[in-house]
């Protein structure tokens, strides 16, 4: 099967980039990484977590040493509570340590944890590093290591600490998508299903059918289909071109823009995601399962405010269904994920910014002041069944 590619072409001065998608391209990784890196690169920085590490780091130092690079191994903790200001500071002692310069490289090998905080110790450290991401889990793939955001969490909420950095480029193997546990196929389908939502019916519609022809419970033995196999990285590079094409005119998130190209539509669901993390102090919900959460709420909401119809909304929610059984919501207070709101990065000036359906395809920006409370909280209490 052919390789795929998806270019990110950006305006502010910031590199072009390209997403390359395939199998079995792990085995050529150092070849990759040497044509995105200038050739005065000497030291890569490898970041990953111990699990993804066990399956695949070895490989990947070996195609990297045979480009003549030197690889130095940081290991975080896996899951999203540590992705915090803890974590940042050891690796950038760990750069300071491995005496990176600035022609040397980061490469974040994992999910969006691992991409995230890579990602912005690559920011900052002497101002800037070049940067690649390998991304290992299904929702890093489509979502996090594309478009340049990265960050830490903090008390006071997740990613609201972090910079615009671009990668060099981004290398997905499909065939690591064969490790995942279940649990991080249906955030990654969640995060897939979000996105088919705010782009077209195409996409929608590309990605219920494959949930629909390749069950999650059947994922890791339809690797030997070759058929399989083609459709997942069709439906990728599709995920990522839709990704790209958001980023690339838009790529810094203009907060005066709140047309339906805005980059704020990525945040469909996002919101409530967001404040069930933050509120469950990051431990109860991997990220694409809270944004499962956040898409039901979203068009819950959404019908309420009667700008979707009952269709479409029982449209999304029996794909969403499809994915698998979500985390329970037992013990959220309600009071406590209102509060969280008010940390969400749409926050401009005093007023929440949130991001609301139409119709499949037509994603729209609403003011918090224009939405009551109550609609909202009734809401609330109708999706988390609290």
């Amino acid at each position: 099967m052919d390789t795929k590619k998806v270019t990110v072409k950006l305006k502010n001065n910031s590199h072009d980039y390209f997403v390359k998608i395939g199998s079995d391209l792990l085995e050529t990784s150092g070849v990759w990484a040497r044509e995105c890196l200038m050739s005065q690169t000497k030291k890569i920085a490898l970041v990953s977590n111990l699990k993804v590490f066990r399956f695949y780091g070895e490989a990947i130092i070996n195609n990297f040493e045979n480009q003549g690079f030197q690889t130095h191994v940081f290991l975080m903790k896996d899951g999203e509570k540590h992705k915090n200001f803890r974590s940042l500071e050891s690796l950038l002692e760990f750069f300071g340590e491995s005496k990176l310069t600035r022609t040397d490289a980061v490469v974040a090998l994992g999910g969006g944890v691992v991409g995230d905080l890579a990602g912005f110790a690559a920011a900052v450290f002497l101002r800037g590093l070049a940067f690649l991401q390998i991304p290992t889990t299904l929702l890093a793939m489509i979502d996090s290591s594309v478009g340049g955001k990265t960050g830490v969490n903090s008390g006071f909420g997740k990613n609201l600490i972090g910079a615009f950095h671009q990668p060099h480029g981004v290398l997905i193997d499909v065939k690591t998508l064969k490790t995942l546990p279940r649990r991080e196929l249906t955030a990654g389908f969640c995060e897939a299903v979000k996105q088919g939502a705010i782009a077209d019916r195409n996409l929608f519609g590309q990605t219920a059918e494959f949930t629909r022809n390749f069950p999650l419970n059947k994922f890791k033995t339809s690797f030997s289909d070759e058929k399989f196999v083609d459709a997942l990285e069709n439906l990728i590079a599709a995920q990522i071109a839709f990704k790209a094409k958001i980023v690339m005119q838009d790529e810094r998130e203009d907060t005066e823009r709140n047309d339906g190209q805005s980059r704020k539509i990525l945040n469909f669901g996002h919101t409530l995601a967001h404040a069930l993390e933050k509120v469950t102090d990051y431990k109860r919900f991997k990220h694409g399962e809270a944004v499962g959460y956040g898409i039901m709420f979203a068009a819950e909401l959404s019908k309420k405010l009667e700008i979707l119809s009952k269709n479409e909304l029982d449209l999304l929610n029996d794909v969403l269904r499809g994915l698998g059984e979500l985390p329970s919501t037992q013990n959220i207070i309600l009071e406590e994920v209102l509060a969280a709101f008010a940390f969400d990065k749409k926050v401009i000036g005093k007023s929440l910014q949130w991001i609301l359906l139409q119709e499949i395809g037509k994603p729209t920006i609403a003011n918090n002041k224009d939405i009551p409370l109550a609609a909202v909280s009734e809401t609330l209490k109708k999706v988390l069944q609290i």
